[in-house]
């Protein structure tokens, strides 16, 4: 395993440590990261209430869950992220639940300034984008794939825009929002079942 992750790894957080997090730095009125302002600190609090709102209405359909019970290879994700992320608090709820159904796969989260050299190996064309998750097989430690920081329709409706107007307007951002609300996380779960059908025979 590269030495980088390795080192990543043994200082991660449980997702449930994650959560921890999140909470307390809200309740503090704070953010994660290097950059302390009162808009990442009102981000973490509303990822607190989205993450927590998440985990209790995510479902996954009868057939994805026979899907990822079905999958039989060690795996760790490493999710890069930072408490202030909006797209984090909609994607690493449905890896969680997607994790909770299958012992082989385990998450470890992992704070993008923290580690930097991490964050260089993955980047999202040339920048530094979150939630990024690095799956690896834990027999081998090969990176198997990556995955973020967004769902791939989430992801072709931002490069659209991109291609469009140039960049994300505040008005674009908060209809992203409600096209996650909207999803529920279902197109997380399409695309990571696609991916571990990619890896092992469950998709017959």
């Amino acid at each position: 395993m590269n030495s980088i992750i390795k080192q990543s790894i043994e200082k991660s957080f449980t997702y449930q440590e994650y959560i921890a997090l999140v909470k307390q730095l809200a309740e503090e009125n704070s953010n994660s990261g290097l950059e302390k302002t009162e808009a990442l600190a009102n981000y973490t609090k509303l990822n607190d209430r989205r993450m927590k709102r998440w985990g209790k209405t995510i479902k996954i359909s009868e057939y994805a869950q026979q899907k990822i019970v079905e999958f039989n290879r060690k795996m760790t994700w490493l999710i890069i992220t930072e408490s202030w992320c909006g797209d984090a608090a909609h994607v690493m709820p449905a890896l969680n639940k997607i994790a909770d159904l299958n012992a082989n796969i385990d998450i470890k989260v992992v704070l993008r300034d923290e580690n930097p050299e991490l964050m260089d190996m993955f980047l999202t064309n040339g920048g530094r984008a979150i939630a990024k998750v690095i799956m690896i097989d834990d027999e081998t430690g090969e990176v198997l794939n990556t995955y973020g920081p967004r769902p791939s329709e989430a992801t072709s409706y931002v490069n659209r825009y991109k291609a469009k107007h140039g960049k994300l307007t505040p008005e674009f951002k908060e209809d992203l929002q409600h096209w996650y609300n909207k999803n529920k996380g279902q197109n997380i779960i399409e695309d990571v079942i696609e991916m571990l059908c990619e890896l092992e025979p469950i998709c017959q």
